[in-house]
């Protein structure tokens, strides 16, 4: 897994993964594990999973990148505590998964909560065993 920054702002995690070193077969199946990642956890609320791509190219003006063969979100949220109004800036939050010919590609921006950067990496870097389930956090 690779941590970067996008445009120079945006911390963000990204693990890029060959077809060859996962179970999962689609994008459907990708965040039908996240899912279940989010639904075991103590303090995750799961909220839904966003068809990217099916909005995007639904757009009179939509542009998809021509290597991205189907891009969903996986919608949903940490929240231990709420410290200020603020904070719902920041969420909730969101594991991008698009399917590509050859690879998958899952992103998530970093998060001001150790406890959730952890989760969604460990959740991430799971996809590469082939008996991955839903940790318990």
């Amino acid at each position: 897994m690779k941590q970067t920054l996008l445009n120079e702002r945006y911390p963000l995690f990204v693990l890029k993964l060959d077809r060859n070193e996962t179970r999962f077969n689609s994008i459907d199946e990708i965040c039908d594990y996240f899912r279940g990642c989010i639904e075991a956890h103590r303090c995750a609320h799961f909220i839904s999973i966003f068809d990217h791509y099916a909005h995007t190219c639904a757009l009179p003006d939509g542009h998809m990148a021509s290597e991205i063969r189907a891009a969903k979100n996986v919608l949903f949220c940490f929240g231990l505590a709420l410290p200020s109004p603020e904070i719902l800036g920041l969420r909730p939050r969101s594991i991008g998964v698009a399917e590509l010919d050859e690879q998958f590609v899952i992103s998530f921006m970093e998060t001001p909560m150790p406890v959730a950067n952890a989760a969604m990496e460990d959740w991430a870097l799971e996809l590469r065993q082939n008996d991955a389930e839903p940790q318990q956090a």
